[in-house]
C-alpha cells in the first residue's frame, strides 16, 4: 500500500509542520525590527525555544500549555507573535487531535491578524500562510470549494507581491489534490515545479535554509518519485527516490539534533522504494528495503502508522512467494498494533490478507469474515475519498481566476465611469465658463477704462505698501537685534549678581541679611529666567533646526525622570505611560525635549502639593501624541484664548507661588509649528488641565503634510 507523504497522519510531518510554524516568519528573507512587525519580541523569542524544546521531545501538549501560560504575562507583543501564537495552537488541532473546527478558528485569527500587516513582504507572507492554514482545515472538514478558494486567494496574494515561498506552498498543495484524485503525471508536474520554486527562494530566504525547508525539499523528490511510479515510471521513480535520500544524506550532519526525525524520512523513502522492486519483481531487493523501513518508524516517538503501511506490503510479498507462516506472524504482530495506533488502511489491509491467507488453509467461512470486514472498510474509504474525487479542482480554480479578473475589470470600469463623469462635469464646465467669459468680455469693454484707472490706483498703494512693509521688516529686525543685545548684556551682570549672592548667603550673616540676599539671590534668578525666554523667543523664528531621528519614547522617559526631582520637592508623583513598542521620529532632539520639559513644569508649578501628575504616549492615526495632564488649579475660559500669546497676560503664580513669565508655552508653539504638529489643551478649572502636543511619523504611502482633527488621550 502506497503512503504518499501528509497523505496520513506521521509524526514526522506533524514535527515539520510544528517547526515551520515556530520557526517561520514572513519577514524571515531580510532583518525587520519590530517596530515594522517583521520581527518576534524578545520575549517571545525566549517562549518560542522553549516550546520547541518540548515540541522537541514529543511532547506537544505540553508545550502549548506553556506557551499558553507564558504568552498571556508577555508585554509588547508584535504580530508576528500572534501570528506564530494562533499558528502553533492550529497545528495541534489541526495535526495532533485532528478537531478540525477548532483549528478553523485558529486559521481565521492568523487571517485576522495578517490583514493588520505594514511591511508588504511580511503582509504578502502572513496573508498567504494563513489562507493555505484556513485551506488545509477546510479541506479536512471535506469543505473542498472553500478550501480551493482560500488556496487561490493564497496563491494571489503571493503572486501579486511577488513572494515566491508562498506561490511554491501553493503548487504543492495543488500537487498534493491531484496525487489524490489520481491525476498522477500532472501531480508530478506540480511536484516538480513547487521543488524548484523552493530551490530558487531559498538563494534569498532562511527558512528554506533551515531544516523545514531541507524537509520539504527532500519530501517534494519524493513525491515526484511516487507520482512517476504510479505512472509506472519505474526508472525515473528511482532517480527521484535515490535523489530523496541524497538530500537527506547531505543534510543530516547540519541537524544533530533532529536525527530521529531524519531517520523517519529515510524510512518512508526506503518503504515507497521498495514498491518499485515489487513491481519490477524484485522481491529481494523489495523485502530488504521494507525491512529497514519497519526497523525505523516502529520504534517509539517514529512514524507507527507509516510502518503499519510498510508491514502491509511485506505482508504481501509472504502472500505471493507462498510464506504463510511469516505471512500469519506479521498480521499477528500488525492486528496487536492497530490496538494502539489506529490506522484504517492497514486495518483494511489485515483483513483482505488474513482473507487471502484462510482461502489458502481451506478454510472459507474465515476467510469470508475477514473479507467481508475488509469490504466495509475499503467501502468507507472509498466513500471518504469519493467526494474528493468528484470536485474539479482545476475549473473551480478557473472559475476564481476569472472572478478575479471580472472583479478586476469592474474596479476599473468604475474608475472608467467615474473618470466619465468627472470629463462631463468639466466639459459642462467649460462651456458655462466660456459663455459667461464671452458675456463678461461684452461688459468688460465698457469698463476697461474705469480698470485702468483703478489699476493705476492700486499701483500707488501697493508701492506705499512695499515701502511700509519693508520698514516694518526692518524694524522687527531692529528690534529683535536690540531686544538680543539688551538680554545678552542684562545676563552676564545679572548672572553675576546671582551667583555672588549664592556665595554670600553660605556666609555669616544675621538672619535679616541672609533673607535680603536670598530675596536679591531669587530676584536674579527669576530675571535671568526671564532673559533666557526671551532670547529664546527672538530666536526660534530665525534658528535652523537641527533634525534627527529620535526614539520618543527614550526622549519623554528621560525628561520625566529629570523632573521627578523638581515634583518631588512639592510632594508629587510622576506617572508615565510609555508606547508599548518604539518609535522613531524625525524632529530636533533639544527642542521637543523643551516642549515636553516645559509642560510637565507647568504641571508642577501649577499643581497642588502632594498631588498627581500624568504623562502619556499614545499613537492617534499615523502620529504620535503626547498628554500630560494635572490635577491643578485649571485655566479660567477668560485666559484660554491667551496663553500661547508671547507676553501673554494669562501668566499666573504657581500654586507655591512659583513666577511665570508668560512666555514658555508661546515658544513651544513655536516649536511644534516648525515641526508640522500641533499643540492644544483641554481645562476645567479647580479641575486640572491636560497639554497635548502632536507629532507625525513617516509610513509609506500616507501623506504627512496634514494635522490631525483634534483628539482626546484617557489619561486616568
Amino acid at each position: 500500500m502506497i503512503c504518499l507523504k501528509t497523505n496520513s497522519f506521521r509524526n514526522l510531518y506533524l514535527l515539520c509542520w510544528l517547526f515551520a510554524f515556530v520557526l517561520a516568519a514572513p519577514a524571515c528573507t531580510k532583518k525587520q525590527s519590530a517596530v515594522d512587525n517583521g520581527d518576534y519580541s524578545p520575549g517571545f523569542k525566549k517562549i518560542r525555544q522553549e516550546t520547541e524544546a518540548l515540541w522537541a521531545k514529543d511532547k506537544v501538549k505540553k508545550g502549548l500549555d506553556h506557551m499558553d501560560s507564558a504568552f498571556s504575562k508577555l508585554k509588547n507583543r508584535t504580530l508576528l507573535d500572534y501570528i506564530r501564537f494562533y499558528g502553533m495552537h492550529y497545528v495541534y488541532y489541526q495535526k495532533t487531535i485532528k478537531q478540525y473546527d477548532t483549528a478553523l478558528v485558529y486559521a481565521d485569527s492568523m487571517l485576522m491578524v495578517a490583514r493588520k500587516g505594514i511591511n508588504t513582504k511580511d503582509y504578502a507572507m502572513n496573508y498567504a500562510e494563513a489562507n493555505f492554514c484556513r485551506g488545509d482545515a477546510l479541506f479536512e472538514q471535506r469543505q473542498f470549494a472553500d478550501a480551493y478558494q482560500a488556496y487561490y486567494q493564497g496563491y494571489i496574494t503571493g503572486k501579486s507581491y511577488f513572494n515566491l515561498a508562498a506561490v511554491a506552498d501553493y503548487t504543492y498543495r495543488m500537487g498534493m489534490i491531484m496525487y489524490k484524485q489520481g491525476h498522477y503525471k500532472l501531480a508530478g508536474k506540480y511536484f516538480a515545479d513547487s521543488y524548484t520554486q523552493n530551490v530558487a527562494e531559498m538563494k534569498e530566504g532562511v527558512i528554506n535554509r533551515s531544516f523545514v525547508g531541507f524537509y520539504r525539499r527532500q519530501e517534494l523528490l519524493d513525491n515526484i518519485g511516487l507520482s512517476f511510479k504510479k505512472e509506472n515510471q519505474n526508472d525515473s521513480a528511482l532517480v527521484y527516490f535515490n535523489k530523496a535520500l541524497a538530500e537527506i544524506d547531505s543534510n543530516e550532519a547540519k541537524y544533530p539534533e533532529r536525527k530521529l526525525h531524519v531517520n523517519m524520512a529515510r524510512g518512508v523513502v526506503y518503504g515507497n522504494m521498495a514498491e518499485v522492486y515489487i513491481q519490477k519483481g524484485e522481491n529481494a531487493k523489495a523485502e530488504n528495503l521494507l525491512k529497514k523501513s519497519i526497523a525505523i518508524n516502529l520504534g517509539a516517538g517514529y512514524d507507527n502508522r507509516d510502518a503499519q503501511l510498510t508491514e502491509i506490503k511485506l505482508a504481501k510479498i509472504y502472500l505471493e512467494e507462498g510464506k504463510t507462516d511469516s505471512l500469519f506472524n506479521l498480521l499477528t504482530k500488525i492486528r496487536s498494533q492497530l490496538d494502539t495506533v489506529m490506522n484504517d488502511e492497514a486495518e483494511a489491509g489485515v483483513n483482505r490478507l488474513l482473507s487471502d491467507y484462510y482461502a489458502d488453509k481451506k478454510q472459507p467461512e474465515k476467510a469470508l469474515d475477514y473479507l467481508q470486514k475488509y469490504n466495509v472498510l475499503n467501502d468507507s474509504l472509498t466513500k471518504r475519498a469519493s467526494l474528493l474525487m468528484e470536485t474539479d479542482v482545476n475549473q473551480q480554480l478557473a472559475n476564481y481566476d476569472k472572478q478575479h479578473q471580472i472583479d478586476a475589470l469592474s474596479t476599473n470600469n468604475k474608475l472608467q465611469t467615474i473618470y466619465l463623469y468627472v470629463t462631463v462635469f468639466f466639459s459642462a464646465m467649460a462651456v458655462i465658463i466660456i459663455f459667461l467669459i464671452l458675456r463678461n468680455w461684452q461688459r468688460s469693454k465698457k469698463d476697461v477704462k474705469t480698470v485702468n484707472e483703478l489699476n493705476k490706483q492700486i499701483n500707488k498703494q501697493n508701492a506705499i505698501l512695499e515701502n511700509t512693509l519693508s520698514d516694518l521688516n526692518q524694524s522687527s529686525q531692529e528690534k529683535d537685534r536690540i531686544l538680543r543685545t539688551v538680554a545678552h548684556d542684562l545676563r552676564n551682570p545679572i548672572g553675576g549678581i546671582a551667583a555672588l549672592t549664592s556665595i554670600m548667603v553660605e556666609d555669616d550673616y544675621t538672619e535679616d541679611q541672609k533673607e535680603l540676599i536670598n530675596l536679591v539671590k531669587d530676584t536674579s534668578n527669576n530675571s535671568l529666567e526671564l532673559i533666557n525666554e526671551i532670547l529664546e523667543a527672538a530666536n526660534i523664528s530665525s534658528v535652523e533646526m537641527n533634525r534627527e531621528n529620535v526614539e520618543i519614547n527614550s526622549l519623554v522617559s528621560n525628561s520625566v525622570e529629570l523632573l521627578r526631582f523638581k515634583a518631588s520637592e512639592k510632594g508629587q508623583q510622576i506617572l508615565f505611560d510609555q508606547l508599548d513598542r518604539q518609535q522613531e521620529l524625525f524632529i530636533s532632539r533639544e527642542k521637543i525635549w523643551r516642549v515636553i520639559s516645559n509642560l510637565i513644569s507647568n504641571a508642577i508649578k501649577f499643581s497642588p502639593v502632594g498631588g498627581l501628575i500624568q504623562v502619556r504616549v499614545a499613537e492617534v492615526g499615523h502620529r504620535i501624541v503626547v498628554a500630560v495632564k494635572d490635577n491643578g488649579i485649571g485655566i479660567p475660559d477668560k485666559l484660554k484664548d491667551q496663553i500661547f500669546n508671547t507676553f501673554t497676560n494669562a501668566q499666573r503664580p504657581g500654586t507655591s507661588g512659583e513666577k511665570s513669565f508668560g512666555l514658555g508655552l508661546s515658544i513651544c508653539k513655536q516649536i511644534m509649528e516648525k515641526h508640522n504638529g500641533k499643540i492644544w489643551f483641554e481645562s476645567n478649572q479647580d479641575a486640572g488641565t491636560t497639554f497635548f502636543i502632536s507629532l507625525p511619523f513617516n509610513i509609506p504611502g500616507v501623506q504627512q503634510n496634514g494635522l490631525p482633527q483634534k483628539v482626546t488621550i484617557p489619561v486616568s
